[in-house]
Formats: C-alpha cells, structure tokens, sequence
C-alpha cells in the first residue's frame, strides 16, 4: 500500500516513521503542515493523486487540551473541518482512512474499562470537537477506522515521561494528581496497531480503543518512571481540586481493548513498553 501519514512530525506520527521501515511492504508519504494542511482539500486531494495513495492515517490533530477552552475556533477547524476534509478525499478516491481520537469523548464518570459503544459525553472543548471530528468521517460514507487512544507517551515531543524526568532532575519533591486513571500508551505500540488494522483492511466504519494494558493513576505513573530512572523524590500525592486546570480531566480513562485484541493486535503491558521507551532515552532502568 501506498499510505500517507498527516501529522508527521508529532509523537505518533515519528513513532510511526521509526516503526515504518519493519513493513517494508509498504511505502509511506509523511507530511505535516508545510506539506500537507489538512483544511485544505485541494492540497490532499493533490498529494492523494500524485502518490497512488491507498490509506490516509491521519495523526494530525489539535491536542493542546486547555489552550482549546480558550482557542476553539482553531481546535474545531484542525478536528472537525480537517477531520471532514480527509474523509471527503477518502470517499472521493474510494481509499480507506484511519483517525485517531481520544478518551476525552467520554465524560471521564465510568469506574469499568470504557467499550467503544459506550455512550459518548465530552466535558471540554478538545473532547468536544474530537468527537465531532469522528462524527463528519462516519457521515462521509467514506471507508474508516477511528482509533480511540489515551495517555500517549514516547521518546518525541513533549509529554508525561519526559516531564516526569525533567523535573526529577529538578526538584526535591512533586506532587500528582492520583484520583484520575486511566492506562499510560506508548506511541510505538500505537503505530503498531495502526499498521496492523492497515494490513487488515479498512472498510465500512469501525471504532477501536487502543492504549497498553492495566490501569494505574498518574501518582502511580510517575512513580514508575522515577522508579526506572533511579531519581530519588519524595512524590506526594492529590486530588484533582488541588491542581485546577482549565479543562476537566477524565477521571477514569480506562479503555477496554477486546474488540482489537480480536482483530489480531497484540496489547503490551505499560510497564513493559515504559521500560522500553526509558531505555530508548538512555534512562537506567531497573532489572
């Protein structure tokens, strides 16, 4: 297959170019922005042209949760119009689609592993316009398969890990949040999972959920990591009151991965992959 990835230069989208040369079978266009905005349909219309293209796997995507409380306009026209955009071109040219999504279509109030039919309730901006973002791809008719993901991690880009291991070397003490859980995703194991229900094929329109296995606060999470570096902290725990935000957090993101297992993709543990991502980031790790 001739695929092209949107949203290359992100965590996902460089977890995927690493992970892209174990599938030699295909070939793969990476584009971000200078090369491919997503709100513009003639731009992807003509790159989906000039490469063959068989599958768009879009990892593009407005993710700054709190900026989007205050920035909804741009957060709606990069999940919803872009999200429409690559669909429309989709159904256009009869190719299959993969986007990715999020727990934070849900309202965060289960205390069971989330099921991809579990009735949806957005509490911010960022959930909001996700959920509208898979809404305009199923009603495009256009062949897809939306990935629902969380607590996304990886040696690129800015994220929890990384933070975690800033700031260890920092501080003496740090405190996190311990009263929202969910299951930490390295982005590798989520590249993965794409290519394989790549290879699957794509037709009709198919919701999966996606993230490691288990399930552990970010308390929990962050002890780990400073567990695996040999950074000594004292880590204290709080409630989420303690530490507002200007969006609502979920406070259980646990999603339920069944339905992926069965379409033959393999879920590693969290702890497993967190050893191997620190290992990747020449982090000391225990035995």
């Amino acid at each position: 297959m001739n695929i092209l990835v949107t949203g290359g230069n992100g965590q996902l989208g460089c977890s995927l170019r690493k992970v892209a040369g174990m599938y030699p079978q295909h070939r793969f266009v990476f584009t971000d922005v200078p090369e491919a905005d997503i709100t513009d349909r003639a731009c992807i219309a003509a790159l989906a042209e000039k490469h063959a293209i068989d599958l768009i796997v879009n990892c593009a995507a407005y993710t700054a949760v709190d900026r989007a409380e205050s920035d909804a306009e741009t957060a709606a026209k990069i999940n919803v119009q872009g999200s429409e955009v690559l669909a429309g071109v989709a159904r256009e040219r009869g190719i299959g689609l993969i986007h990715i999504s999020t727990d934070y279509v849900f309202d965060g109030e289960s205390c069971h592993p989330l099921k991809e039919d579990r009735p949806t309730a957005p509490q911010g901006v960022y959930g909001r316009t996700k959920l509208a973002g898979e809404q305009a791809i199923e009603a495009s008719r256009c062949n897809a398969c939306v990935i629902r993901t969380a607590w996304l991690y990886s040696e690129y880009g800015n994220n929890f890990v990384k933070t975690m291991l800033r700031l260890g070397r920092e501080r003496d003490e740090l405190n996190v949040v311990y009263d929202q859980v969910g299951t930490p995703t390295y982005a590798t194991d989520l590249a993965h999972a794409i290519l394989r229900l790549a290879e699957r094929g794509v037709s009709g329109f198919e919701v999966y959920h996606f993230s490691d296995e288990g399930a552990i606060s970010w308390y929990d999470f962050a002890k780990a990591v400073f567990a695996l570096a040999g950074i000594d902290i004292r880590v204290g725990a709080i409630e989420t009151a303690a530490y507002p935000t200007p969006a609502r957090r979920p406070a259980y993101s646990v999603l339920a991965k069944d339905k992926i297992r069965e379409a033959g993709v393999r879920v590693p543990y969290w702890l497993d992959s967190l050893r191997e991502c620190m290992a990747i980031l020449s982090v000391p790790t225990e035995k």
